[in-house]
């Protein structure tokens, strides 16, 4: 059985993935209905759904946004590894460090490990002596509404 259940809209358009516990509270309070559940599973006196449709529609500004907002958590997320050696990404590193001015915008920030956002330090991947595997750039903002 699934952990996270997915929600659509009234139009059935995907909104976003909703934990079990959540989903239940949704039915409960008459918010959502059932589209799709598991056959033989029950809880209480719901069967467990895979994928709610909300009662009423739900306008969804914040999906046609030209960029989602750049934060390090929404970095770490795009990249998923060490935008340097492919590891697991602890941290967000700067390209341009902020020492230089450089600030934290989809062009300049990867997400990084420990060890090479250390060993990078505040110069730039070329002073370095350090290559990147990715090339920063803004997500679409699709990639962080149906997760």
């Amino acid at each position: 059985m699934d952990a996270h259940v997915l929600v659509l809209n009234a139009s059935y358009e995907p909104l976003q993935r909703v934990s079990l516990h959540h989903a239940i509270r949704m039915l409960v309070r008459e918010v959502a209905v059932v589209e799709e559940a598991h056959e033989s599973a029950m809880f209480g006196p719901f069967r467990v759904p895979k994928v709610l449709r909300l009662v009423r529609y739900v306008v969804m500004k914040w999906v046609h946004r030209r960029s989602p907002i750049c934060t390090k958590t929404a970095v770490k997320a795009r990249d998923g590894r060490c935008a340097y050696c492919g590891g697991h990404a602890d941290t967000v590193d700067h390209i341009v460090p902020r020492s230089r001015g450089g600030t934290l915008t989809w062009d300049n920030a990867v997400a990084a490990c420990v060890r090479c956002n250390h060993r990078k330090a505040n110069r730039t991947p070329f002073e370095a002596g350090m290559t990147l595997l990715v090339v920063p750039s803004a997500p679409s903002g699709l990639l962080f509404a149906h997760r």
